[in-house]
């Protein structure tokens, strides 16, 4: 994926200096198009590149959708359109269906008032950094509409939500089911609403659906996998075996046992490469991130697994992971990847090798964790007025110190800047929680007063 234009507050957000308005997609559209149209590494035989169109349930996808249609027909590409799909559906259809390119319109985890793109090449990952650079350099000039005769066409495909269907359900063993487990499975109003629990039923567990009614508006309210209070208060009242939940494009993924206890990102791929280990499926290491959890690090060196930490975000642990030739790796958030069943992190796909772990040695959630303690982590997140290096700044760089010594090896410091906002991002993690409180309040608070300063 490249990286997303995100608004700030729907079409009022900006991407650099650049306002998401209608017009800014129409261009970026045909930018999009013009490149894609031009490029030989994808021009078969002569016919026209075609792109599909996915999008997540948020109001702002109608019209954003129609944009970038636009854009890319007055650039004489033709357009796929899937209507509400989750973000890793989109880079197995175009796999499937041997398209040039997919763009996913969708927020992600964000509430219905942001929205943003993505693109795909045609592998199913991130295009080429050349062609990236290639569409954001176009995206001022002036559209020059192609002539009638050479207008790209739109049509829709009616099948999509099957075709994703039986490929999630195609990562699993076929000599395994889910009969007898009663699944909890939170959509978040958004782009798995008609897909995560069908997968699940299909494969034989008798599945409860929530977040399954959006409305355009209430994606990610109060649900799904960055709110998981509802889905606690579901698996109880349902006297379900697990939950699962999802975020509202469908690439995060957390989980809940019968006790109402969470299972993020970090517990998740332990599982999963514990799972693997066991059964010789583990190819090489794990990749983390900066965030990981300093727990599952040294359980992962007891066992002789192989661990290395990429900054935060998917893209960096999937290029960790493309560099390395390993499989697995993702975020305490939920971000999970499994490269020998997808190009891309995939919320359905991350829970059934999860199922696998589970049904494969009748185990829960709980019994695969057991002995493995999650450190305590804070985070506060710094407000600053203005772009501000604080790695440059003494103040900061002192108490960053004194709390690593304070901490010694049994805890961490990790201070970041925010890759969308105007924050920088405090993080201390140690098994003391006193601890930990102490020092990310006084680095926060050193923070604060610097870039005021």
């Amino acid at each position: 994926m490249t990286k997303k234009y995100f608004g700030t507050d729907g079409i009022r957000g900006r991407v650099g200096k650049e306002p998401i308005t209608p017009d800014f997609i129409l261009h970026l559209g045909y930018s999009a198009g013009k490149v894609l149209a031009a490029a030989d590494w994808h021009l078969m035989q002569g016919k026209r590149p075609t792109v599909l169109i996915g999008k997540d349930t948020r109001v702002s996808g109608y019209m954003l959708e129609s944009a970038l249609e636009a854009g890319l027909c007055a650039a004489g590409v033709d357009v796929i359109l899937s209507g509400p799909m989750p973000t890793p559906a989109i880079a197995y259809l175009i796999r499937a269906l041997r398209l040039q390119a997919g763009i996913v319109i969708s927020a992600s985890h964000n509430l219905f008032e942001d929205n943003g793109v993505k693109f795909f090449s045609a592998e199913g990952r991130k295009l080429p950094d050349e062609i990236e650079h290639k569409i954001e350099s176009g995206i001022h000039a002036p559209i020059e509409t192609k002539p009638s005769a050479q207008l790209g066409k739109v049509q829709r495909i009616d099948d999509a939500a099957g075709r994703y269907i039986e490929f999630c359900k195609s990562t699993f063993p076929y000599h395994l089911d889910l009969r007898g487990l009663r699944i909890v499975v939170d959509c978040a109003h958004g782009a798995a609403y008609h897909i995560a629990g069908h997968v699940m039923h299909e494969l034989g567990a008798d599945v409860v659906t929530i977040g399954v009614q959006p409305n355009g508006l209430n994606i990610n309210l109060e649900c799904g996998a960055t709110h998981c209070a509802t889905l606690q208060k579901a698996v109880k009242q349902h006297h379900a075996d697990l939950g699962i939940a999802l975020d509202g494009d469908g690439d995060r993924l957390m989980m809940v046992d019968k006790n109402g206890r969470i299972y993020d990102g970090d517990q998740l791929i332990y599982i999963i490469a514990k799972h693997r280990q066991q059964n010789k499926m583990l190819t090489g290491g794990v990749a983390g991130t900066l965030m990981t959890n300093l727990a599952i690090e040294a359980q992962f060196k007891k066992m002789n697994i192989p661990f290395l930490r990429a900054n935060v975000g998917d893209r960096y642990v999937l290029e960790a992971l493309q560099e390395k030739g390993w499989q697995l790796g993702g975020e305490n958030s939920g971000h999970i990847i499994c490269m020998d069943k997808h190009t891309t992190g995939d919320g359905i796909i991350s829970a059934l090798q999860v199922l696998y772990a589970l049904r494969d040695t009748n185990k829960t959630l709980a019994e695969f964790l057991r002995g493995v303690s999650l450190y305590p982590q804070r985070l506060i997140n710094v407000k600053t007025p203005k772009p501000f290096n604080f790695s440059a700044n003494k103040a900061i760089q002192a108490v960053r110190e004194e709390a690593e010594t304070d901490l010694n090896d049994k805890g961490r410091v990790l201070i970041r800047a925010s890759g969308t906002e105007p924050l920088i991002r405090v993080m201390v993690e140690g098994e003391s929680k006193h601890k930990i409180n102490h020092w990310a309040e006084r680095i926060a608070a050193t923070i604060q007063t610097a870039s005021n300063s």
